[in-house]
C-alpha cells in the first residue's frame, strides 16, 4: 500500500505538466478510484486523454495509463490456459467454471499484486452526464509477493529432487497441497482465457459537478493471475486465474477545463 500510495503523488505531480501540452480538441483527466466487492479491492489511479472525432463534441476516444492494486482474502483461482479450458463449457459465473472435473483450484487466504497497464476508453457526453467504457490492454505486474495456496487437484503431480538428487514426482495431496505461488508478470488482453495476467474492463457513468470535479460510478470485470513455483506436470501448467465483478467508484481531477 505504502508503494501505491508512492506511485499515486507521482503521477499526480506529472499530470499537472500535461494540461500545457494538450490540444484545443482534446480533454484529459485522473480518476481516484476504487473498486471493491466482498473479501476485494482495487484501489486504481488512472490518466486518461480524449480526442473529439466528431463536430458536436459527442464522441471521444482516448487512451489510459492505469496504476492498480489488487487485495483479496480467501480467493479461489482456477486453470487459466485457453488450451486446457477450451472444449469445456468454460465459466458459468465470473469466478467458477460450470464443469470442473479438469479444471484445477488454487486457493489462497491472502493475495496481493499492483499492475501499471495502458488501454483504450471511448466516451459519449450528453452535457453534464458522460457514458464510457474502458479496457486495459497491455502493462506488467511489477509488485506482488509470493504467497503460500492450496491446491485442488484430482490427478496433478509435480517434480521434486531428493536428497540424491534425483527427481521424484508427488502429489498435490497431504502437506504437498501448500505450494508458493506468485503473480503473473505480463499482463495482455488476448480475449477470453487467452488473457494474461492483471486486467481491467469497465463500463461507467460520470456526473460533472459545477465544472471543476467528476463523480464516477460503474461496473468492473477485473482478472489476476498466479503462477505455481511446482508446475503441474499431467496438466503441463502452472497458470490460474481469477475473474470477479466489481462495483465501481471514483472522483474526475480534469486537467483540461469540461
Amino acid at each position: 500500500m505504502k508503494f501505491f500510495l508512492a506511485s499515486l503523488f507521482t503521477i499526480l505531480s506529472l499530470s499537472a505538466h500535461a494540461q500545457y501540452s494538450l490540444r484545443k480538441d482534446m480533454s484529459g483527466g485522473i480518476d481516484l478510484g476504487m473498486a471493491f466487492k466482498k473479501n476485494y479491492i482495487n484501489p486504481s489511479i488512472t490518466y486518461y486523454e480524449m480526442l473529439n472525432v466528431d463536430r458536436s463534441r459527442l464522441l471521444f476516444i482516448g487512451w489510459t495509463a492505469r496504476l492498480g492494486a489488487f487485495y483479496g482474502n480467501n480467493t479461489d483461482y482456477y486453470t487459466a490456459p485457453a488450451l486446457l479450458t477450451r472444449g469445456e463449457k468454460g465459466f458459468g459465473s465470473l469466478s467458477k467454471p460450470l464443469i470442473t472435473q479438469n479444471i484445477d483450484t488454487l486457493n489462497f487466504g491472502y493475495t496481493s499484486q499492483t499492475s501499471l497497464n495502458v488501454g483504450i476508453r471511448a466516451e459519449i457526453h450528453l452535457g453534464p452526464v458522460e457514458i464510457g467504457a474502458s479496457a486495459d490492454l497491455l502493462g506488467f505486474t511489477f509488485w506482488g509477493r509470493s504467497r503460500i495456496g492450496g491446491v485442488r487437484s484430482s490427478t496433478g503431480l509435480f517434480v521434486v529432487q531428493d536428497v540424491a538428487g534425483n527427481d521424484v514426482q508427488k502429489r498435490f495431496q497431504g502437506a504437498d497441497v501448500y505450494q508458493k505461488a506468485h503473480p503473473q508478470r505480463l499482463n495482455l488482453l488476448l480475449l477470453g482465457d487467452n488473457d494474461r495476467g492483471m486486467l481491467a474492463t469497465e463500463i461507467y457513468a460520470r456526473l460533472v459537478i459545477k465544472q471543476v470535479v467528476g463523480l464516477k460510478v460503474g461496473y468492473q470485470w477485473l482478472s489476476t493471475e498466479m503462477v505455481l513455483n511446482n508446475i503441474d506436470r499431467v496438466a503441463n501448467n502452472d497458470r490460474f486465474r481469477n475473474r470477479t465483478g466489481l462495483t465501481s467508484i471514483a472522483l474526475t481531477m480534469p486537467i483540461t477545463p469540461w
